[in-house]
């Protein structure tokens, strides 16, 4: 046998050397790129049905309602499964959710897998999918790509780097949407990470996914599906979907849910299968084969109110507001995001020159024009204040004196002061809060102050042959707040009326209100136009954080009305405000907006007293 074995290492031997001549010599006939490099792994590539062997009531009919068993969620993924009506489908926004990276492979489709190749090396780029369901194309990057910038927007599928691990491919998926752990409410976060695992034997393709998220499970949830591979044609690859307005007269604000404690479906899963809610209810404990031993040994109950789950140490994430280095991201069009500087900066560029809107902080303005100038040397004419904090107009004195305005714009306005570099173009009351009454002291300096203001409405801007709307939200984080519309790019920068780092700041002191608010953010969605099935299209700059889409504003405006209807109905409990601030009513959104000291109750309170505020 060893005689056997040493004849075949020496035959090998032999190969690899002709080999080792060929690739010497192959470039006397022009044919050394990409020669005899041999692809690593199997090829995938082919058509897939799935196999509904297991879980086939999940899968296809779907799951039932309040049922978590064996899931590891936390409270908080709890809370919001359990506050969540199904009848929040039938708004526009929600009818074309997609099933994230994560999740559509569970459930009915057609998977067509395919190489993308460089033409000349015939290396592979990437490996493609393409799911029948909600028609989506995946790209898993073959070439050791870096993953993109925190500032980047997410997807549906995300973005995904594959590496063959022998004869198994293992993908690493982040910038996924929220979506779904189960789709009967329990959540899947934004911070959501995905390992996969590609295995073929032969017609079979087994697929293994590894989700990690420190937002809503409390260890990683591992689940597997298998795939035939189709030979014959026929299959449905086409899955269109265009929301309408399915319940006319529905109120803006009004997003379906149920108020804690009220889910008229806690018992009908325990009830149906004759175990306890607690155990219908899930968290990790309910995966393991010990979870039986404690229910047998466990008094008989029907308790809504299991015993607490642990929560996930959830990281402070770094939101790169003020590192002091300006990170720069094209959105679309002529408009690119600038990071890093306090709050976000947008920044528009053409022939004509430069528009900014807002400015940051201070001490980063030398930063920012270093930024700028990177995109472009035409002048800084314009500066935009969406309102009036410090993490937003700081930069204003500096980023104005470096501008210039120029006579015969349409909206020349007030130039006795041209000299003093470019226009800042605000709300009046963003004028108001920055300046002071004549005898009194000022908060900031003269040259930080608008130029040109507005009282209602929207202020017009033509300018880089692009339709620029800046539009007043009356009453929202302030009294002052704007939201500016970019109509060719179809980009929308925010200000603070929407972020993506926490609960939003209503500064009730300075004329926010919880309403206002959620008006704004209603009004940003009504700007909004995704490009197929609640992604991409529209992209939206927010005050602070990544580059969003209508989705993502969506899902923030729904947390904002379902917390300002716990509140609201609260207080006709006749509920304190120190009883509101500990009835713990932000639960199933504190790991991902309350992660800084303090916030949850911060934006309780601000909402507690909108509610109760005088003719509110």
């Amino acid at each position: 046998m060893w005689r056997r074995v040493l004849s075949r290492v020496n035959t090998a031997k032999r190969i690899s050397g002709i080999l080792l001549i060929l690739a010497t010599t192959g470039t006397v006939y022009g044919q050394s790129a990409g020669a005899i490099v041999a692809s690593p792994g199997l090829d995938l590539s082919g058509n897939w049905a799935p196999v509904f062997h297991e879980d086939f009531p999940e899968r296809i009919p779907g799951p039932e309602l309040v049922n978590y068993l064996g899931l590891p969620i936390t409270e908080g993924a709890r809370m919001f499964a359990l506050s969540w009506d199904s009848s929040r489908l039938t708004l526009p926004e929600h009818q074309c959710q997609v099933h994230v990276a994560p999740y559509i492979y569970r459930g009915p489709l057609n998977l067509h897998i395919w190489e993308e190749r460089d033409p000349q090396s015939q290396r592979v780029i990437a490996i493609k999918n393409y799911i029948s369901t909600y028609e989506q194309t995946r790209t898993i990057w073959m070439d050791d790509r870096p993953h993109p910038s925190e500032f980047s927007a997410h997807t549906w599928m995300g973005f995904s780097t594959g590496k063959w691990q022998g004869n198994m491919l293992t993908v690493y998926t982040t910038h996924i949407k929220q979506g779904w752990v189960r789709r009967n409410g329990l959540p899947e976060s934004d911070e959501a990470t995905l390992v996969e695992h590609f295995i073929r034997h032969g017609s079979v393709l087994t697929h293994v996914s590894i989700v990690t998220d420190p937002v809503y499970l409390t260890e990683p949830l591992i689940k597997s599906q298998d795939f035939n591979l189709v030979i014959g044609a026929g299959q449905n690859w086409l899955y269109p979907c265009e929301y309408v307005v399915e319940i006319a007269n529905q109120k803006k604000d009004r997003v379906p849910n149920y108020q804690p404690g009220q889910n008229p479906f806690l018992h009908e899963f325990a009830d149906q299968y004759k175990i306890p809610v607690e155990a219908a209810l899930g968290g990790a404990e309910t995966m393991y084969p010990e979870y039986r031993r404690k229910m047998a040994n466990a008094k008989s109950t029907s308790s809504s109110a299991p015993a607490p789950m642990q929560q996930p140490q959830t990281p402070q994430k770094n939101s790169g507001q003020r590192t002091g280095e300006i990170e720069v991201l094209k959105v679309q069009g002529n408009v690119y995001l600038l990071a890093g500087a306090g709050g976000n900066i947008a920044v528009q560029i053409g022939d004509q020159g430069v528009v900014v809107v807002d400015t940051g902080v201070a001490e980063a303005s030398d930063k920012v024009l270093a930024a700028i100038r990177k995109l472009s040397d035409k002048p800084i004419q314009y500066l935009v204040n969406t309102h009036f904090h410090a993490d937003h107009t700081g930069g204003n004195d500096a980023i104005r004196k470096a501008g210039v305005t120029i006579t015969g714009a349409n909206v020349a306005g007030n130039l006795t002061d041209a000299a003093q570099g470019a226009q800042i173009i605000a709300h009046e009351n963003v004028l108001n809060r920055m300046s002071a009454p004549t005898g009194k002291q000022a908060p900031t300096p003269f040259g930080a102050w608008p130029t040109e203001t507005f009282v209602e409405g929207q202020k017009e801007l033509y300018f880089n042959d692009e339709p620029i709307e800046i539009q007043f939200q009356r009453a929202a984080h302030t009294d002052g707040d704007s939201v500016v519309m970019f109509r060719h790019s179809d980009v929308v920068s925010t200000g603070d009326v929407f972020v993506t780092t926490s609960y939003p700041f209503i500064d009730i002191e300075h004329g926010g209100s919880a309403q206002g608010e959620i008006d704004a953010l209603n009004h940003i969605l009504d700007l909004t136009i995704p490009k197929h099935d609640e992604e991409g299209g529209t992209y939206v700059i927010p005050g602070h954080g990544r580059i969003c889409d209508e989705f993502d504003v969506l899902e923030y405006r729904d947390m904002v009305t379902i917390v300002r209807d716990r509140v609201q109905a609260s207080i006709k409990k006749g509920m304190t405000m120190a009883q509101v601030k500990t009835a713990g009513l932000t639960k199933d959104y504190d790991a991902r907006y309350g992660k800084a000291p303090g916030a949850t109750d911060r934006f309780v309170e601000e909402v507690y007293k909108s509610l109760t505020a005088v003719g509110k």
